[in-house]
């Protein structure tokens, strides 16, 4: 079968034939949908729109606005986006629409088997993403679960054995039910992949590939994420027929939103620095709170202990903790009780913080496109961000793979005099160009660069318009049960 997608110019809404190995996605223009589209429009089922405006949303995003008609028409779909641009609920919406005609109040599991499945790398985006379908489903007879690993499965069993319509689940955990014949994929009709390109990438493909064939050849198959490489592209249409493919936004693109400094920092100063860079915003009168990334289970625990140590109140996430305790940080830090969370990858992709001030690269990523993940955790839904990445001598090529893949170079702020400092060789392997020479001595902040200030101006209507992201000011809700057991229930 060949395969043919359709991209959709971003700027005019125009369908042109185009083949993805061959899509110029670095030309691709931001596109905005007229202000007069509301959720309304798209034929909505009036108590899915009921809960979106519950949510307080009205009017989608690019995104939302070019994938959803095309999902409710039956299309596969590659759609791409800068991080916080609503990607989940374009095709959450969509998605609870189609599979409305299914809808069953009978408490026969038989009349709630899987209809649709989401795939996500990480656990803390699978729980994300089922916090959307319950949200937007909750007025329909349709059922969210979800199901992870790093949790005892009884309680997860016990959800898939009374049935459900739609599952979120990450790759290993839905195989080890599949294999307890607890969940049957006999039934499913669409299938997403959520951060498709992680999901096709490092060693999920095989898990990937083992699940896709106990579901039916003839569904709706849907990948979204905010990065697509050429080679992910052409791995994707194996799976994909004719598929639309929908561009908001340059490919690889951080947020406008988002101010990037490079501070170069002997790998010995970095904890300092960071001490450093939150004592500058806090006498700028920024909020300290902010996400720290580095690249290590070890290193991640061991900064966390540190920052501990010298008074800022911190908490590591990563792979090695179990997911209760996951979720009792990220409950900690959503609640402002933590001011710093350090984190390995687990926490680059889905995690959905709103109005997260500041990012802080530690180490930079090894591979470039986590850094426009990392970095997408600031600047979401319309809020501004800065984005911080600390970088020694040793990462040159690794800032270097970020500049080439942004197609940008990254503004370096020198440290001032009587600081350690290091200036970053040239490509040729020289130092003490201008661009990374020493600040003048009358510099007084090693950090110096100027944040965005808090905004005064009132919340626009794009910005009130984002289905997954929540309002500024609003103080966190508790997590959902569901979240800690693995499953939704109606609120």
């Amino acid at each position: 079968m060949t395969n043919t997608a359709t991209e959709i110019n971003s700027s005019t809404g125009v369908s042109e034939a185009a083949t993805p190995s061959v899509t110029n996605t670095d030309t691709a223009a931001t596109a905005s949908p007229p202000a007069t589209i509301t959720f309304a429009d798209f034929g909505l089922d009036p108590k899915i729109q009921k809960a979106v405006l519950e949510q307080g949303y009205n009017t989608p995003t690019p995104i939302q606005a070019q994938s959803i008609p095309h999902v409710l028409a039956g299309s596969d779909l590659m759609g791409a986006a800068q991080t916080g641009t609503g990607k989940t609920a374009a095709f959450v919406l969509p998605i609870i629409q189609k599979i409305l005609r299914h809808a069953s109040n009978s408490a026969s599991p038989a009349r709630h088997p899987i209809r649709a499945l989401v795939l996500t790398p990480t656990r803390e985006l699978a729980v994300q993403v089922a916090e959307n379908a319950a949200n937007y489903s909750k007025h329909t007879d349709l059922r969210a679960a979800v199901v992870y690993g790093g949790v005892d499965m009884k309680e997860q069993v016990g959800i898939l054995r009374n049935g459900v319509e739609i599952l979120i689940a990450t790759p290993g955990r839905l195989l080890d039910h599949i294999g307890s014949k607890v969940a049957n994929l006999s039934q499913v009709e669409i299938l997403v992949l959520d951060e498709a390109d992680r999901m096709l990438d490092m060693g999920f493909l095989p898990d990937l590939q083992r699940i896709i064939d106990l579901i039916p050849a003839q569904r709706q198959t849907l990948l979204f994420s905010a990065t697509f490489s050429p080679e992910i592209k052409k791995l994707a249409q194996s799976y994909l027929r004719t598929p639309v493919t929908v561009e908001v936004a340059r490919q690889n693109a951080a947020a406008d939103t988002v101010k990037q400094v490079v501070h170069m920092v002997s790998s010995a100063d970095k904890q300092r620095a960071i001490v450093k860079v939150l004592e500058a915003r806090t006498r700028a009168g920024l909020s300290r709170q902010c996400i720290i990334f580095t690249n290590s289970r070890l290193g991640c625990a061991k900064l966390s202990r540190a920052l501990e140590r010298d008074g800022i109140k911190a908490g590591a996430i990563h792979g090695d903790k179990s997911q209760g305790e996951r979720t009792l940080t990220l409950d900690a830090f959503k609640s402002g009780a933590i001011e710093a969370l350090v984190a390995t990858d687990v926490a680059a992709r889905g995690l959905d913080i709103p109005d997260m001030p500041c990012v802080i690269n530690h180490e930079l990523p090894y591979n470039a496109e986590d850094f426009i993940h990392r970095i997408g955790r600031t600047g979401r839904a319309g809020s501004k961000g800065d984005a911080i990445a600390l970088v020694d001598a040793s990462e040159k090529r690794l800032l270097d793979d970020i500049e080439k893949l942004m197609k940008r170079k990254l503004d370096v702020q020198p440290l001032p005099a009587g600081e350690p400092s290091q200036s970053r060789p040239s490509s040729s392997g020289s130092s003490g160009s201008s661009r990374y020479g020493s600040a003048p001595a009358k510099m007084s902040d090693p950090f110096f660069y100027k944040p965005y200030e808090p905004s005064t101006a009132p919340a626009s209507a794009t910005d009130a318009a984002k289905p997954e992201e929540k309002k500024v000011g609003i103080t966190p809700a508790k997590p959902a049960v569901g979240a800690l057991l693995g499953g939704f229930k109606k609120k």
